[in-house]
């Protein structure tokens, strides 16, 4: 998918790409039993309720000029068992068709949603999330049911209108055909209607994603946007977007609706000269046509129209799919570019020593952001990374966690080259704090347990104490078990910060990385925080990103990047004694402190 904002429609495909069935049909496969069993009870209900206007027939015929009320009696009886078994398998069929619907709908969406978990950072970066998310919520539900319905029921009513006009022709050939000749006309219809309609529900479904993208950015906006008096404004967007996807889903239903009523208009013309010419032939002298033969003709008639009607509706159906299968199958064949390699072993017990050789990164051709970067960090090293925003600090650790592919070189831990090893043996042996403290909806000690699933609860304890969370947090109304939003809403920044500190330290990493770790804590907290670290980090490698630099005069090495490379590196004296970049920026910190 290229890459665009919430007010820019996707790439529509020119053409529809029938594989796309046959992978749907994969999901189906694994049901076909249960359906089969539901086809052949519907084929032979349907079966039975073919004889029923023969019992119409025989009774306007012979039965009613006889006055045979018993056999009248019988017919009544085997047409109520009939109406019984028909309405016992429908039930059946709506229960068991809903159920694997709905199974087949968590499958698909178990797939979309496991890709999305192993899609690279860069994935995201490039596309709205309302985008992302519109996929794997309302364009799969969209599907729900043409899969609990739709297969099924075309099955049995192609069946049905197989036995239909067998029956038919058995009644009376002349006016079978008379019936057959509505179908060419309706054939008209959906070849002229067909391209347009399926352009139109990829509209709409362009429509939508803008508008979910929207929702989605503006809910996680509202205070910039309520700080910056933008309500008006932004209302005005959502109903422009709002606008758009009414008028898209209303031309879209509208090619769906034309097809309807197209049908019912050639059924109405049929069956009006049905009973025009079996009016006269039956007037005819030795006319071979009974009014019993146009009675039972007459109700084949609408059993004809009906599964037609029901094919139109899954067809439209079809066509709504498709528009949103292609998003679906597009999302689950975006490739993972960063992933295990296919002769990838497991990642040995981290001791912490980082090696970056040659290494060059961008992200998008052409635009390096890092550009041969060599440095060894040995166990039990601080590292400390400053420089300009967008130097490539925070890329340089998100390749160490392997985020990322680098473009070039090599970076080894221990000797051992992490492009060659398993992506989860790597992570799960450091600790990574990100700039943004992302909360997860749940209880405070289930957040900082997200570390380590395993930790007992002293543990979490223990990981709060050490980076000064726990006195806030027996603060709170239910301590570690208080429920937090999304987000941590309920949270100040810093107080998400050390939750988030303490959720890294949990994992009892070999190698630990802050990127901006301490920004948003307040002085204080980060002298008395700095103690417990000081403590912690003691045979650990790790690497911090400052733009605090009092928090790193400590470090073991500080590196100053820019313009892609490392223009210096030493430990804070060593820097400061070179007056270079370095010192030029610790300076002016100096300097506005005071």
């Amino acid at each position: 998918m290229a890459r665009n904002r919430y007010d820019v429609d996707e790439v529509l495909e020119d053409s529809f790409d029938i594989g796309q069935l046959k992978r749907l049909a994969r999901y189906v496969s694994p049901y076909k039993g249960k359906m089969a069993l539901i086809i052949i009870l519907m084929l032979s209900s349907s079966a039975l309720t073919m004889v029923i206007p023969i019992f119409f027939q025989k009774i306007m015929d012979e039965c009613i000029p006889q006055k045979d009320m018993r056999t009248i009696a019988i017919y009544s009886i085997l047409t109520a068992l009939i109406a019984g078994y028909s309405a016992l398998s429908l039930a059946l069929k709506i229960r068991t068709m809903s159920v694997i619907g709905q199974n087949i709908v968590h499958d698909l969406r178990s797939d979309i949603f496991g890709h999305l978990q192993k899609l690279p950072f860069s994935y995201y970066d490039d596309r709205p999330h309302g985008k992302i998310q519109v996929r794997v919520v309302n364009y799969v539900n969209s599907l729900s049911d043409l899969l609990s319905n739709g297969i099924v029921n075309t099955f049995t009513d192609l069946c049905n209108l197989f036995f239909i006009i067998i029956f038919m022709l058995i009644c009376d050939v002349k006016l079978t055909l008379v019936c057959l000749c509505g179908l060419p006309l309706l054939a008209v219809v959906i070849v002229f209607i067909k391209k347009k309609q399926r352009r139109a529900w990829q509209i709409q479904s362009n429509k939508q994603s803008n508008l979910n993208a929207y929702i989605a950015e503006s809910i996680n906006g509202i205070r910039v946007t309520q700080s910056f008096v933008r309500e008006r404004e932004n209302t005005g967007i959502f109903n422009r977007l709002s606008t758009n996807y009414r008028s898209a889903w209303m031309k879209a239903v509208m090619f769906n609706f034309t097809l309807w009523p197209s049908i019912d208009v050639i059924q109405t013309l049929t069956t009006c000269f049905i009973y025009v010419l079996g009016v006269r032939w039956i007037l005819a002298p030795d006319a071979p046509l009974t009014a019993g033969i146009l009675i039972a003709f007459t109700s084949y008639i609408g059993r004809f129209w009906a599964p037609i009607n029901t094919l139109a509706s899954f067809y439209n159906s079809l066509l709504t799919a498709i528009s949103y299968l292609e998003r679906i199958f597009e999302t689950i064949d975006e490739p993972v570019r960063v992933t295990d390699a296919p002769d990838a072993t497991e990642m040995p017990p981290i001791h912490g020593e980082v090696q970056f050789k040659d290494v060059s990164f961008s992200y998008e051709e052409g635009a390096k952001i890092l550009d041969c970067i060599n440095f060894t960090a040995k166990q039990g090293d601080t590292y400390a990374i400053v420089g300009p925003t967008g130097a490539g600090k925070t890329t340089i650790v998100n390749l160490i966690s392997r985020f990322y592919n680098v473009d070039s070189g090599q970076i080894l831990i221990d000797g051992v080259d992490i492009s060659k090893v398993t992506l989860r043996s790597l992570r799960t042996q450091m600790g990574v704090m990100m700039q943004d403290s992302f909360i997860f909806a749940g209880t405070i000690m289930d957040n900082i347990r997200y570390g380590n699933m395993e930790a007992s609860d002293e543990d979490v304890i223990n990981a709060a104490k050490v980076v000064c969370a726990h006195d806030f947090i027996m603060e709170m109304e239910n301590g570690y078990y208080t429920e937090v939003n999304e987000r941590g809403s309920r949270l100040s920044a810093g107080q998400r910060q050390l939750i988030s500190f303490a959720r890294a330290l949990l994992a009892d990493p070999k190698i630990l990385i802050l990127d901006e770790a301490t920004s948003s804590i307040d002085t204080e907290t980060e002298i008395i925080l700095q103690k417990g670290l000081n403590r912690l980090l003691e045979g650990r490698t790790s690497f911090i990103i400052a733009h605090r630099l009092s928090t790193i005069k400590n470090a073991t090495c500080i590196m100053y990047v820019d313009k892609g490379d490392i223009l210096e590196k030493g430990n804070h004296e060593e820097l400061m004694a070179q007056k270079g970049e370095y010192y030029k920026l610790y300076m002016s910190q100096y300097d506005f402190l005071k």
